[in-house]
This record gives structure tokens, sequence and C-alpha cells, in this order.
């Protein structure tokens, strides 16, 4: 099944984004690369041996998306989230981020506002933004625990006759909450008090921890789901992100149809035959893969909030519900933002990405993707620990 997750695989040559950009982004190549959101585990064998099979075949034409690539989904959703999908719900997107900038421009004009809830994954500024929409923010609030949560007040007061739709991250990117059924369904009230589409990025769905549950916001009600856009992807879930393939779940029909419009305007419907093969391999094939690197995330997990609690206690660190992303504070250095990302790069020699690029309210923050052999996070928090310890 290929599930060695202690291999560590040499990817600095296979134009990684993560390596192949270590001298633009942090300025030298001696970097540990623990920033871009894919992991550093192998594809399951399964997967890389359904590929392999197809090349047997001499031909590498245009192919049809056949209806088993939906079902794979529809049965993954009932299984994993008891949610209960109708195919006819869902469409696709060669990426979630693409899906994003699809809904933006098959529900909303130009100067309409999107809201998002910074800190949050860069694309959604930039996606709302280069489409010259007006960008709306509603930023999450931080507990004194380090938890955070939605500022439902701040986000009524900020809706006005323009606003149109509210891009959600859920799981949430970087701050790894879960959200739960009665968040979300607060947010939806609003949403359906005030003619708000929801759409949802849910591609880190399946990384959620013990104790904790992912939701998806369609799920909560019929009237929820005609207000909401689900996109999602296998890609984060199965290491499968350079195959371009996702899914896009949009119950009521006239969005839907708006939405299609769209994707068969930019010529984006068609998708590739490799990522149509992954896609339902892993949605057919991928639970117990899933479930044993749930369980080797979590203790990667466990063991970087420990060792970061009791070695480095200037560095404030909550343990997440989901994702394999930590959201590291270092306020408590007392260095400003600059001084912190510059011992970051040219001290310890770590990459992770910087906080600000989620919003402002990512100052003195940093992202860590664990999602690496141990070894590899052990090193990262032994140099973390000679420069902040």
């Amino acid at each position: 099944m290929g599930k060695d997750f202690d291999r560590i695989i040499d990817r600095s040559k296979s134009l990684a984004i993560k390596y192949a950009r270590r001298k633009a982004v942090f300025g030298r190549e001696d970097i540990l690369p623990m920033w871009v959101a894919d992991m550093d585990f192998a594809t399951p064998d399964f997967v890389l041996d359904a590929l392999r099979q197809r090349l047997d075949h001499p031909v590498l034409g245009y192919t049809l998306r056949p209806k088993s690539f939906y079902e794979a989904y529809k049965a993954w959703a009932k299984k994993r989230y008891s949610w209960h999908l109708d195919l006819e719900w869902l469409t696709f997107s060669p990426g979630v981020v693409a899906a994003l900038a699809l809904a933006i421009l098959s529900y909303t004009d130009q100067g309409d506002k999107v809201v998002i809830q910074p800190p949050v994954y860069p694309p959604f500024f930039e996606t709302v933004k280069g489409l010259d929409r007006e960008l709306v923010l509603n930023p999450l609030k931080r507990l004194p625990d380090g938890r955070y949560i939605m500022d439902f007040d701040d986000l009524k007061k900020k809706i006005d006759a323009k606003t149109r739709l509210i891009i959600i991250s859920n799981p949430h990117n970087p701050v790894g909450r879960a959200w739960t059924a009665d968040e979300l369904r607060q947010l939806a009230e609003i949403a359906l008090d005030n003619n708000l589409l929801i759409v949802s990025d849910d591609i880190h769905a399946d990384f959620v921890y013990k104790n904790y549950k992912y939701v998806p916001i369609a799920s909560l009600s019929p009237e929820i789901a005609k207000i909401s856009i689900t996109a999602t992807s296998p890609s984060k879930t199965f290491n499968i992100p350079g195959l371009s393939t996702s899914v896009v779940i949009i119950p009521a029909k006239e969005l839907r149809d708006r939405y299609n419009e769209k994707l068969h305007a930019a010529h984006l419907w068609l998708g590739n035959i490799f990522g149509n093969i992954a896609f339902e391999q892993v949605y057919n094939n991928g639970e117990e893969w899933l479930d044993d690197l749930l369980d080797y995330l979590e203790q990667n997990v466990d063991y970087t909030v420990q060792f970061i609690n009791e070695n480095i206690p200037s560095i404030k660190v909550w343990r997440p519900e989901a994702t394999f992303l930590l959201w590291l504070d270092f306020s408590g250095t007392g260095l400003t933002h600059g001084q912190i990302k510059d011992k970051l790069v040219n001290e310890a020699r770590v990459g992770f990405n910087d906080g600000l690029t989620f919003g402002k309210q990512g100052e003195y923050f940093f992202r860590m993707n664990i999602a690496a052999p141990r070894a590899v996070v052990k090193e990262a928090l032994e140099r973390l620990k000679s420069v902040f310890g």
C-alpha cells in the first residue's frame, strides 16, 4: 500500500515548488522546506500502479470523465462525512482555487463585495482582488488559549447591498479549526438573512483529528444547501496536487448551471486523464491508507506541540483540530516580524510560510507544514530550538 511515512524522498530534482523555489522565496538554497502545503510522503502505490497501467495504452488523447468519477466521491462523502449527495449536484474544476474564481465570476459582477475571514489562505485575497471585486475582511477572533472563532457581529456590520458572497475555509487554513455544525449554522443564517452565497474551500476535509469532525456546510439543511458552493479535492489527502483535479458540489440547479457556463466558457471542464484515474482510485480504495496517514500525522502534531511547549517557551502553538499545518506564534520572542523571519531563514534555516501573507492578522505568525517524515520534523524543531530556545 506504500505507507512508509518515515521514508525520506529526495524531491530536490523533481521541480517540486517547495524545493525549487527556496532561493526565490527565502534567498538561499540550504533551507529545510516546511512551507508549501503538500506532503513529503509518497503518493499511494495503488494510485501509481493505476497510472502506469493507463500508460500501457499508446494514446493519451482527449478523454471523457466517466459517471464513476462522481460516484466515487459520492460514496466517499456518504461513508466519511455522512453527507448524502445527488450525483447531479457534482461538477468539476481543475483545482479548488480555480473553482473559487469560477464561482466569483458566476455569481458576482465587477465591484461587488466578497467577504473572507483572515488570517486565511493567500489565494483568497489574490483571487477576489484579481477579478476586480471588492474585498471585505471579517477577521477571525483569537481567544486567549490560541483558538480562533468566527466574529459574527463584525460580519453583520460589514454586509451591505453590494455584498454577494462569503468564501470560507473549512477546515480552516492556517488556524486549524474544524468548524462545528453550530458555528456553520450561525454563519449560514446570516447568509440566508442577507441573500449571500457561501463558497466553501473544503480541501482539508479529510485531515480532522480524533474528537473532531468535518461538517460540510451544505449538509446542514436543504435551505443552506441551496446557497452553498463547496469545492474539494483529494489532492492534499493523497498527495496528488500535480494532477489538478477537483470536484465542486452545487445542489441548486440554477447556481450549478451558471457555474458550468463559466467552466465551459474557460474550457476548463475536460481535466486530464491521470487526474481522473487517480481521483477514482483514491476515493474507491484509499480509506486504509488515509487512516494510517492520519495516525502518523497526529503523532507528528503531538510531538511538535510537546517539543515546542517544553523547549521553546517563546513560541506559542495551539494544537490544531484539523489540517497538517501549525500556526506558530512568535510574539513572545520580543522581536519584530522582520527579525523573526530573518532568524528563521538565516540562522535556523527553516522555510515556513510568512504569516503576513495570510493577512495583517498574521503578524508574528509563521505556518509550519508537519506532513513530513518524523526525522525531518525533528530536525526542523531542533533548528528552531537552537535559535529561539
